[in-house]
């Protein structure tokens, strides 16, 4: 084979003078971002940036996921339906791409892990404030988190937002209301600031919804992705469980948590628990 012409010439258009000019690297601030690894063991073992790099990679995207469920939140609030699925098929995708990443990180093992482990402190994925943020949009609120940030003016703030606020579900329900359907008074005025608990008034009108459908039709899709959107959730939860049980097994978590028994807990939450009990009733 030859590879005498084996270079792509640059077309006269390219701009190659950048001095004064937006750049993509100055647009993307590089700068700071690709100087923004940092790590700490001593002697730097080999396996650390990946961990930094898994762990920031999945911050960014956090920050994308508060973004689109805030604004999927204002357009319910305004009787936008059709553009708040619009953020949560985004949010969907970016699920995906953050479960599927955990499969990177699986190639840590054990006996690498434990070699710059240590140089972690008290570190931990536990005191990642905008997953709590996301969980908080979601409807795990609790209280006692806040706590956790009391240290850190910025996070507590963007974490007692959360709380304060309406979550995906309270917002999609209000929305339905005002569609007519029977959505009852103690959920429409519950104190947001709790945890979403689940009420078995409201599942006739879920069920309303997936029976007739052809008349409900984008509440029923809008049930439909949200339901994608919370096993997602719990897609990623597992992964993360995994990951760390092929990880570092049953030690206690740099955090202090239990570790795996920990996260084994955090399955049995749920966002939307009357999409999921509306399924038994249909049918029957």
């Amino acid at each position: 084979m030859s590879t005498e012409n084996n270079e792509r010439e640059l077309e006269a258009g390219i701009v190659t003078d950048l001095s004064g000019r937006m750049t993509y690297g100055s647009y993307l601030s590089l700068d700071q971002l690709l100087t923004a690894q940092n790590p700490v063991s001593v002697p730097e073992h080999h396996d650390e940036l990946l961990f930094i790099i898994q762990h920031q990679t999945t911050e960014l995207w956090l920050k994308q996921l508060l973004h689109e469920l805030s604004s999927a939140r204002e357009l319910l609030a305004s009787d936008d339906l059709r553009e708040a699925l619009k953020r949560v098929a985004r949010v969907k995708r970016i699920q995906d791409v953050m479960t599927q990443q955990w499969a990177i990180l699986a190639t840590l093992t054990p006996t690498e892990y434990a070699q710059f482990r240590g140089a972690l402190g008290n570190s931990s994925g536990f005191q990642s404030v905008q997953y709590r943020a996301v969980e908080f949009a979601l409807g795990n609120k609790n209280e006692k988190m806040l706590s956790v940030f009391s240290d850190h003016p910025a996070n507590l703030a963007l974490l007692t937002a959360e709380w304060h606020a309406p979550t995906l579900y309270d917002e999609f329900l209000r929305y339905a209301s005002r569609r007519g359907l029977p959505i009852p008074a103690e959920i429409l005025d519950r104190d947001v600031r709790l945890p979403y608990r689940e009420t078995p008034e409201l599942v006739p009108a879920i069920r309303e919804i997936y029976q007739n459908h052809q008349q409900h039709w984008d509440l029923y899709e809008a049930c439909e992705d949200l339901v994608d959107l919370e096993d997602n959730f719990q897609f990623w939860r597992f992964r993360h469980l995994k990951t760390v049980a092929r990880t570092i097994g049953m030690k206690v978590g740099t955090g202090g948590s239990s570790g795996v028994g920990f996260l084994q807990r955090a399955l049995d939450l749920t966002f939307f628990p009357e999409l999921y009990t509306v399924r038994t009733e249909i049918g029957r």
